[in-house]
């Protein structure tokens, strides 16, 4: 029986998706421009959170400008486009930031 529950765990565990983490960010460049708590070159994670909190589509938009770049959302200093980061991890990201407070 414990082995047969393990075998589910285990099974379950690998069935699920990666989330997006400060690891991930951090593999993907993100953080050199970019910090939870405070302005680097761009914004605040949080601060993007809060800008975005009511927008529905935040998530789809966010995962687009990491991919593509972007600019004059957040002042004269633009985004660069990251073509590295994959449409999925761009949603896992988008998705983490905005659940930064």
């Amino acid at each position: 029986m414990k082995r047969a529950l393990l075998i589910l765990l285990a099974s379950t565990a690998v069935a699920l998706p990666a989330l997006a983490s400060p690891e991930l960010a951090q593999s993907k460049n993100c953080m050199g421009c970019h910090a939870v708590e405070r302005k680097l070159v761009g914004p605040a994670y949080k601060d993007i959170a809060k800008r975005y909190a009511s927008d529905p589509t935040a998530a789809d938009v966010l995962a687009n400008r990491i991919v593509h770049g972007g600019s004059g959302v957040w002042g004269v200093i633009p985004m660069p486009a990251n073509p590295r980061v994959s449409a999925e991890d761009a949603k896992k990201l988008a998705t983490w930031v905005l659940e930064q407070k």
